[in-house]
């Protein structure tokens, strides 16, 4: 694939992209893109005007009515601007209010039917398109997503890795599972990546640390969520921050040159692939636990349904009732 670059880079800083995660009223909007404006580096404002909610009754997004806001901010302050699309009408929309760049959010990402048909609306159209990595962590399924936009016709393109869920114990709302995104780059390392550390987060505590550690891996860029008031926020109030705290935040990231002969490159690739051993180590460990319960409910089984030991006429059976006795070996 011959996929081009959605962003420039001069003296290689990495791309910035910046604002709240659900556009709520024009003035929150407004007052978000001024603060940011003045700030003089941000590449990108985003809003997400539709927002897939994971329950229904949740704040799903203020609508059309939040593109009109947008073009407001690329009036005033001239930041371009870039919004989530998740079907036929969403991308229609987007391009009649002059949005600059369009992405795929993960549960977009994660069905193919829907990205196709975004893709089908992107035919004929020249405009840049990000990806966000699906919820699951499905290399393939992320790169089919890639693949079907490239298909349309869509040549600038990007991903966005935003993390992957998990299920049990964590300090991440998103485990990153950097390993992913690394192969990515091995097999297209002209695609652009940008990092979503407030997705990753979850929380404003840790969102310095994981934009560091993605610019150290040789990422082109991050983006953040930013609210006036981010305890406020209809949408992720925990991971947002003010603009003030942001221009924290990149006044305090460390720019490297870093290249395949780097040092320091090197150690945190090796990092890395330690951290994937571990992992591994850890599913080892699992699968033998796994095996051995299997292999306890399978003797446990045995020793309940032998002539001696099964329940009398009438009498309730506990290896039926019991939800311990109906785990699967």
């Amino acid at each position: 694939m011959n996929i081009q670059p959605i962003f420039d880079r001069p003296n290689n800083r990495p791309v910035l992209i910046a604002g709240p995660c659900s556009a709520e009223t024009e003035e929150q909007v407004l007052q978000t893109a001024r603060e940011l404006a003045q700030l003089g580096y941000v590449d990108l404002f985003r809003a997400g005007i539709w927002k897939p909610r994971t329950r229904p009754g949740e704040f799903e997004g203020i609508g059309t009515v939040g593109l009109g806001w947008l073009r407001k901010v690329k009036e005033e302050t001239g930041m371009k601007t870039t919004t989530e699309v998740a079907n036929t009408q969403h991308v229609f929309e987007a391009l009649k209010y002059g949005i600059d760049v369009l992405w795929l959010g993960a549960r977009t990402t994660v069905n193919p039917f829907s990205v196709q048909e975004v893709a089908d609306a992107l035919k004929g159209v020249d405009i840049p398109v990000i990806v966000k990595n699906p919820v699951n962590p499905d290399l393939k399924l992320w790169l089919g997503a890639v693949e079907r936009i490239y298909n349309a016709g869509i040549r600038r393109i990007a991903v966005i890795h935003r993390g992957f869920s998990h299920h049990g114990e964590t300090s991440y709302r998103n485990v990153p599972r950097w390993q992913i995104p690394i192969e990515l780059r091995r097999l297209f390392p002209d695609l652009q990546i940008i990092c979503d550390n407030s997705h990753i987060c979850g929380r404003r505590d840790t969102l310095l640390d994981i934009a560091q550690r993605a610019l150290d891996l040789n990422y082109d860029g991050l983006m953040t969520e930013v609210h006036p008031r981010p305890d406020e926020a209809w949408s992720d109030a925990a991971q947002q921050i003010t603009p003030a705290q942001y221009g924290d935040l990149v006044s305090h990231l460390k720019l490297r040159q870093l290249s395949s002969d780097d040092p320091e490159y090197v150690h945190n690739l090796e990092h890395l692939r330690h951290e994937i051993d571990e992992i591994d180590e850890e599913l080892l460990n699992l699968l033998g636990r796994r095996m051995q319960l299997a292999e306890g409910i399978g003797r446990y089984k045995n020793a309940t349904t032998s002539p001696s030991s099964k329940p009398t006429a009438g009498r309730r059976s506990w290896t039926a009732a019991s939800p311990k006795a109906r785990i699967k070996a």
